[in-house]
This record gives structure tokens, C-alpha cells and sequence, in this order.
């Protein structure tokens, strides 16, 4: 049987610290801060609900980051 393999860790950082932020300012930072996706959506978007590790979430609301959330 092959190996599970070991998820690549997360930054420790909190989504909340993005809340606020202009939108392009949040993702330029959450990139130099170490996570691999950022993906800025609009209020109501349907997304999945899979996890992904790595993966930083903003709602934004007019040019704004007015949620985060991680995977």
C-alpha cells in the first residue's frame, strides 16, 4: 500500500487579519505570507465546499475584503 501523503502545512495567520483590506493589497499579502491560492469572490458566490490547504478565500464587496476564510 502506498504511503498517505503528508499535507504541506498552512501559514499561521489569521483570515481576519485580511478583513478590511483593499483587495489587491489582501492577496499580495496573503501571497508573501505564504499561501499558494488566494481567490477573491463576489458576495453570493456558489462554491464547493472541498477543503484545500493552502487556500486563502476573500468575499469582497467593492474593492474591499469583507470576509476570509481558509481553504
Amino acid at each position: 500500500m502506498a504511503p498517505i501523503p503528508t499535507p504541506s502545512t498552512e501559514p499561521h495567520d489569521s483570515p481576519d487579519a485580511y478583513v478590511g483590506l483593499a483587495a489587491d493589497r489582501a492577496e499580495r499579502l496573503a501571497r508573501e505570507r505564504g499561501w499558494s491560492t488566494v481567490r477573491a469572490l463576489p458576495p453570493g458566490t456558489i462554491i464547493s465546499m472541498e477543503y484545500r490547504v493552502g487556500r486563502l478565500n476573500f468575499e469582497v464587496r467593492n474593492g474591499l475584503v469583507a470576509r476570509a476564510w481558509k481553504g
